[in-house]
């Protein structure tokens, strides 16, 4: 009953914004006021609704498509969920518009999200009165019928709309590929948000791991497949052939999750270095010269680089379920494995530092506080002091105040960080959010220009115990980060 009542809150509060954007689509503007803003320049006009723009004759101001052009293109999206017609023929209608899509220029695609979103919305008379038939037949024998008509009231003319277009071959590819082109534009103009709402949660239906291959990625697979490993890396970057040649060699593995409908397309891939312990820096996995490792020695598989490869399925989770298809994939090839552990880089740290530094100074004692302003020569330090001693990370040793300071702030930022009860750093939050713990800190994980510009060099081990998965994500629902011991046992480490 209580997820009932949830998935309802949230379904009527998404319907009502949209309800409220129709109503006032339909009704003409009221003219503004002539006045001038502060600068002179006159304001600019409220865009017309579709719902106006499909009444009118000619184009105004910056529309895009006529209002002859708008309606024809509304007649070809009605046919294709008419209800006279076949799955089959609505995928052929589909796939013409997707055709005219493709050749429309980016004002063009943008009416059309905005017919989707104002023309296929739910009937609004008809959820009330399945939302009053509801709440009158609570706690009653006819309650789970009437939960049932309220559930279908609120499915959308476009979403049916949006399973026609997934029919033909290319039509998943080619709604993926919309999503991807809207996402950026929510922000600016929210009446697309009931699009994006309904695309993702087709997506998280279609995209289900059940739904998932997951296959093993090497130097003898199609180049097509290998080039497009070089394509999506998003953590550290493929310098050329050889580099991608090692990160395929024999003491390393590759695995993707496919879609049928997307075969030769990985939807995330991950890359795994073999060794016989927990790997403290990037660069020798990615040392092209290096001799691989000796396979009968390795207990330790150390995940390094974990990249999602389609923007338009945002907000659908694979890597969870990619990591334990994984494990459980090496542990049947290698039973000697039993660390399961990541290499990770810590792309949110120099930023916030840059803006809470001082804050951090605040945390020190008099002690610590005068050792680093010796070192950055300013008694007593500012923000301004560390941040500069931070740019020549790489050329502090293991005493130095600045280099500990920078490690104690990393494992703050890590371990006390959080908004909404999650970790602010994004590969945090991704880690720990599977169940995994904060293992190390490593200093000069990642020296390359990268790597300084996200973390001052920093990286850090999120380990796998396959045993407390459970309860480190309960930790974390509590607000509290799963860690290899405190803070200062971590900075230690």
């Amino acid at each position: 009953m209580t997820n009932t009542t949830e998935w309802i809150t949230r379904s009527v509060s998404r319907l009502r914004s949209g309800a409220a954007s129709a109503d006032k689509s339909t009704k003409a503007p009221k003219a503004a006021p002539d006045k001038q803003a502060p600068d002179g320049a006159a304001k600019a006009p409220v865009p017309r609704s579709t719902h106006e723009r499909l009444q009118a004759t000619l184009r105004r101001g910056n529309e895009s498509l006529s209002p002859r052009a708008l309606r024809r293109l509304l007649a070809d999206l009605q046919e294709v969920v008419a209800p006279q017609v076949s799955e089959l023929e609505g995928g052929r209608r589909a796939q013409a518009v997707a055709a005219w899509y493709s050749q429309a220029e980016p004002e063009e695609r943008r009416d059309m999200w905005l017919l989707l979103c104002e023309q296929f919305a739910p009937d609004a008379t008809r959820f009330q009165s399945a939302r009053q038939r509801y709440e009158a037949a609570a706690g009653t024998a006819d309650e789970m019928q009437a939960e049932i008509s309220l559930r279908r009231s609120l499915v959308s003319p476009r979403t049916r709309l949006m399973q026609r277009f997934a029919v033909f071959p290319e039509g998943m590819r080619f709604l993926v590929d919309l999503r991807a082109e809207l996402l950026p534009q929510l922000k600016s103009d929210k009446r697309l948000v009931a699009l994006d709402a309904d695309l993702e949660h087709l997506f998280s239906t279609w995209f289900d791991v059940a739904f998932l291959e997951l296959r093993r990625l090497s130097w003898d697979s199609p180049a097509s497949l290998i080039e497009k490993l070089i394509k999506y890396e998003a953590v550290h970057d493929i310098r050329s052939w050889a580099d991608l040649k090692n990160r395929l060699d024999s003491d390393r593995r590759c695995y993707g999750f496919f879609h049928p409908r997307l075969p030769n397309e990985p939807l995330i891939f991950v890359e795994v270095a073999l060794v016989d312990r927990i790997s403290s820096s990037i660069t020798p996995l990615l040392d092209e010269a290096a001799a691989p490792a000796d396979l009968k020695k390795a207990t330790t598989a150390i995940f390094y680089s974990i990249s999602n490869t389609q923007p338009g399925l945002r907000g659908v989770s694979f890597g969870d379920s990619l990591i334990k298809h994984v494990v459980e994939t090496l542990t049947a090839e290698f039973p000697r494995l039993r660390t399961f552990a990541t290499l990770s880089p810590i792309p949110g740290f120099r930023a916030w530092l840059g803006k809470n530094a001082g804050a951090m100074l605040q945390r020190l004692d008099d002690k610590r506080r005068a050792e680093l302003g010796r070192a950055v020569g300013a008694e007593p330090p500012l923000a301004a002091h560390l941040l500069a001693a931070a740019d020549k990370a790489l050329e502090l040793d293991a005493r130095s105040p600045v280099r500990q300071a920078l490690v104690e702030c990393a494992a703050y930022y890590l371990g006390r960080e959080l908004q909404d009860g999650k970790p602010v750093d994004a590969v945090a939050r991704f880690h720990l959010g599977n169940g995994a713990r904060v293992e190390r800190l490593n200093w000069a994980g990642d020296p390359s220009a990268k790597g300084m510009k996200q973390s001052y060099g920093l990286m850090v081990n999120y380990l796998y115990d396959l045993k407390r998965i459970d309860k480190h994500r309960g930790m974390l629902a509590q607000g509290k980060v799963p860690m290899s011991g405190d803070i200062d046992s971590l900075c230690r480490g």
